[in-house]
């Protein structure tokens, strides 16, 4: 007997227009200004200067790709300090897993680029072409003059904001004013050119037209977020025992809420029309929900009109269903909150934060590095001195020019005998670093013949160098001297 087809599960549904409804209300206001301070930091941040001396540069933050550094308004990492952004990179990761197992998916739903700037890109379109109803009568309008019109003012404005964030995001990495008069000029280096092309084109096509289906298809988070929430993690939800069974009420029927039979929900579908991602919360949590919580707002309105309490779609944890269907009230928020795994959660994060500080408060205004060079290990003079040769190599990393002193100690700490310092190319032990520089020289230590770090084989010593302000630093090394 032959089996029947069976179609395979489609992976990739395609996109179906969504027109959100506008909505107003706490969550609305509240995206509102995360929106204008996300925006803002980006577009500002790049023009924001900050007065290093004459010898930095004067960009608050700076990514100096040329010169191999990171400027953060007083602090500058140099390359062998990627510690410090690895750690910012941990914190940022412990500090999703934190907000995703108290709150679900709030990053996605707030403060995301691709959320931030489709809800700019649905504003231009409301502007534009007016709210959910004219929206969608213009989509299913034929062609003529007038869509046409509203059309290609929306793209143009998208394509405007699309092409000021690519150039935002490349004042990052170079003088901002001087990349400006450059990129006008058509000065610019074509990498400039190429990433700002770039950059503008995913903007107008991720946050014009993609849309959800970047969260949905492209971003990894959605099937992540699973591992990182829990029974007591509060994530936006429908009251399903309040609201069903859902219908039109007539005037002045008794709904659940005023203990009748019928459920809270009228079916206005004002939950479904303002949602970003097409989705219907009434159905339970969904791969698609970012917990803008939207719904929540237009459901709260609704019910505010119909004279119903608010909460029917809410903030809510899954241990507390049980509870409500019983009509006791839910477990209070710190409890939701305040539980181990966000404890722990906030544990790590505050434990890297704190170690980061205290080791950028920590590290030497300059960096000290001495490599013997081993071949040959020593070099016998004409008159039976023994000298080791090391490479040198000295940062500056404040903002003026310094001065450094190299000495040598044994293991006891004291100035070994019989041993002289001398730089390649230096009069003495003494060196002048410009600011914000690295000095790379020889280093040599001569013992004299016959004298015990002459004979005595392997022998450690230790390196200083100190400034004229009192700041110093040592490294380790060893002398090789005639082992027979």
């Amino acid at each position: 007997m032959s089996q029947p087809d069976i179609d395979p599960p489609q992976l990739y549904a395609a996109r179906e227009p969504i027109f959100p409804r506008r909505v107003h209300g706490w969550f609305r206001n509240l995206k509102w200004i995360i929106m204008a301070v996300t925006l803002a930091i980006y577009y500002v941040t790049p023009w924001i200067r900050w007065d290093r001396g004459p010898n930095l540069p004067d960009q608050a933050v700076l990514v100096d790709l040329a010169n191999r550094r990171f400027f953060f308004f007083w602090i500058e990492i140099w390359p062998h300090e990627f510690y410090f952004v690895a750690g910012l990179l941990v914190m940022a990761g412990l500090g999703l897993f934190l907000f995703t197992s108290a709150l679900g998916r709030v990053w996605c739903g707030y403060a995301c680029p691709q959320t931030v700037w489709t809800d700019l890109f649905i504003l231009t379109e409301r502007w534009v072409e007016g709210d959910r109803n004219a929206r969608v009568r213009l989509w299913n309008a034929s062609w003529d003059a007038r869509k046409a019109r509203l059309r290609l003012t929306k793209w143009v404005i998208w394509l405007l904001i699309s092409l000021a964030t690519g150039g935002a995001w490349i004042f990052y990495f170079t003088d901002a004013p001087t990349l400006l008069r450059d990129l006008l000029t058509g000065q610019a280096h074509p990498v400039a050119y190429m990433t700002m092309a770039i950059l503008t084109a995913t903007t107008f096509i991720f946050g014009g037209f993609a849309r959800e289906q970047i969260c949905i298809y492209a971003c990894p988070w959605p099937r992540i977020q699973a591992a990182m929430m829990d029974e007591d993690t509060l994530t936006v939800a429908y009251r399903e025992w309040r609201g069903e069974p859902r219908g039109k009420l007539q005037k002045g029927e008794a709904t659940k809420s005023d203990g009748g039979a019928k459920g809270d929900c009228i079916d206005c579908m004002a939950c479904v029309n303002v949602c970003p991602m097409g989705i219907d919360i009434r159905d339970g949590q969904q791969l698609e929900c970012i917990t803008c919580a939207l719904c929540i707002d237009a459901c709260d309105e609704v019910m505010d009109k119909i004279g119903k309490p608010r909460g029917l779609i809410d903030y809510m944890a899954l241990r507390d269903e049980a509870a409500e269907r019983a009509g006791q009230p839910p477990k209070p928020l710190r409890q939701h909150v305040l539980r181990p795994r966000t404890l722990l959660y906030f544990t790590l994060w505050a434990g890297i934060g704190v170690a980061l500080v205290v080791a950028l408060f920590m590290r030497s205004p300059f960096d000290l590095n001495v490599t013997p060079v081993r071949n040959p290990l020593y070099v016998t003079m004409a008159d039976g001195a023994i000298r080791n040769t090391y490479a040198l190599r000295l940062r500056n990393k404040q903002g003026d020019a310094r001065d450094f002193t190299i000495s040598v100690v044994d293991a006891d700490g004291n100035p070994p005998r019989w041993v002289g310092l001398t730089l390649e190319g230096q009069s003495g032990a003494s060196v002048a670093v410009p600011a914000d520089s690295t000095f790379t020289q020889r280093l040599y230590l001569t013992a004299e013949k016959g004298s015990p770090l002459a004979e005595g084989g392997q022998v450690e010593l230790t390196l200083w160098v100190a400034d004229a302000a009192g700041d110093r630093a040592h490294i380790g090394t060893v002398f090789h001297g005639r082992s027979e």
